[in-house]
């Protein structure tokens, strides 16, 4: 039967995006913050940093996102000026509104001298988050990035050490131009594509800006911050900026609708995204009598609970899997996901009644309506009772469209077993951002791997050991 509800996407998600939304405008001065001082002896920027600031500031720039009708502001981020030509590098998710909205939303540049002007968006990589604009000035020559992949010089992705200095610039919470001085420590595989892990504050309205070595050198570009750690942040590496600038010129024609690029630049990032999730066959976990399917990689998290408190009246063991990392695409859609779920609930002392509707309620908790959406259509689900391997299940499909993105959907899979009055196991596997054919790979590899043993385990016998490791942070 088809109905209007999907799952609750429950996104672990890698970083927080460090542009500002609604963010008052302020008057922010024209050289960089005052250094912070303690009460016996002033903390006074290094030398180094001084002169990278010095020397970079006027080609660095805020960028500013305003909505047309009222001229008021909308996000703010930071950019700078490749070379002596008049292109802006900065983030994707800076620009977005510009990209999707551009009759709502128009976009324009203040330098460190208070100076403003209009931007032009000219090239998007949403992948890598990652944008050119065009403005009318041009730089004086100093943040450099190879403009052609033979180029001689080595990007700085293969040449960085653990332990570098790196050098951050921007302009932090639309207060000012600044400089945060950190260290380079290795890459970062969280994702489908490397990130370069810089120890040192980059906060909101930094994003897009530029992150250099101590000889000035482009490292990579400001992207995002952890939020549950302290001075854990994250940087476009500075190969990805030289692919992107590839494929722009200073007099190129902006292109007149970007859509049609992101939907297939999200295209092939979920073709590379499925091929790897099914590059071998899920790995098999043991809840109860339960077998249950999970993927674990360099992309995928898992972790597991178990609440067994002899004064309940029932138990509940549960894995879940989570790819730690998404595509952002603007503040509604956040695709390129994958989320996996098991809960094992054993009864103790309720009754049988009591235990159906106890485990009727945690299969109706799962979904919600998308009937009001403004970026995916409302779910067309089909529910139907199956029974495979030894296992006999209640299944709910659920598929919703993307409004704006051809042949893009969102998939929800969730699972109740029906075979034991006693028992319930409940799965879900929600995927973000694929096409219809992958959806369907994953659903039936999925489902294929869940199972029950024939024989009955000791009771006890909730969670494998490996299960009980937390995700690390």
């Amino acid at each position: 039967m088809t109905t209007s509800h999907r799952l609750l996407a429950c996104a672990l998600s890698l970083a927080s995006c460090l542009s500002i939304p609604g963010l008052a405008q302020l008057n922010p001065p024209t050289s960089a913050a005052a250094p912070a001082t303690t009460a016996s002896t002033p903390a006074q920027p290094s030398s180094t940093a001084q002169q990278l600031y010095a020397a970079a500031q006027q080609d660095l720039l805020q960028l500013r996102v305003l909505l047309k009708n009222g001229n008021s502001q909308s996000s703010v981020g930071s950019g700078f000026l490749i070379g002596t030509s008049n292109l802006v590098v900065t983030n994707f998710h800076v620009i977005s509104q510009i990209a999707l909205e551009p009759d709502t939303y128009f976009g324009e540049y203040k330098d460190t001298q208070g100076k403003s002007g209009a931007i032009e968006l000219l090239a998007v990589d949403v992948l890598h988050d990652l944008a050119i604009v065009r403005i009318a000035r041009n730089g004086t020559g100093f943040f450099n990035v190879p403009h052609a992949a033979g180029d001689s010089q080595q990007p700085p992705l293969e040449r960085l050490s653990q332990g570098e200095k790196l050098y951050s610039l921007g302009n932090p919470l639309d207060l000012g131009f600044t400089i945060s001085e950190g260290t380079y420590n290795g890459i970062s595989a969280r994702g489908f594509s490397d990130q370069l892990m810089f120890t040192g504050p980059v906060n909101p309205g930094m994003s897009g800006g530029p992150n250099v070595t101590a000889d000035g050198q482009v490292a990579g570009v400001n992207v995002a911050h952890r939020r549950d750690g302290e001075l854990v942040s994250f940087l476009v590496p500075a190969i990805y900026v030289q692919q992107l600038l590839a494929r722009v010129t200073s007099e190129m024609t902006a292109p007149t609708d970007f859509k049609p690029i992101i939907g297939e630049q999200l295209l092939q990032h979920q073709s590379a995204m499925v091929d790897t999730l099914l590059d071998k066959p899920f790995s098999i976990k043991q809840l109860g009598p339960y077998s249950v399917p999970v993927r674990e990689s360099d992309q995928v998290r898992c972790w597991g609970n178990s609440d067994s408190s002899a004064k309940k009246a029932y138990t509940v063991a549960s894995i879940n899997c989570s790819m730690e990392s998404a595509i952002f695409v603007s503040g509604d859609l956040q695709t390129g996901h994958v989320t996996m779920r098991h809960q094992y609930a054993r009864n103790r002392k309720l009754n049988s009644l009591q235990f159906s509707q106890l485990a009727s309620q945690m299969f109706a908790d799962q979904v919600y309506s998308t009937a009001k959406s403004d970026t995916i259509t409302p779910a067309a689900c089909t529910e139907s009772f199956v029974t495979h391997n030894a296992i006999s299940l209640r299944a709910l499909v659920c598929t919703e469209a993307y409004h704006k993105f051809k042949d893009l959907y969102d998939f929800t899979l969730i699972t109740a077993s029906t075979d034991d009055s006693q028992m319930s196991l409940q799965s879900l596997i929600n995927i973000q951002g694929v096409s219809y054919a992958n959806g369907t790979r994953l659903i039936e590899q999925f489902i294929q791997g869940i199972d029950r043993r024939r024989s009955e385990p000791d009771a006890t016998t909730t969670i494998t050991p490996n299960d009980k490791t937390e995700v690390s942070q």
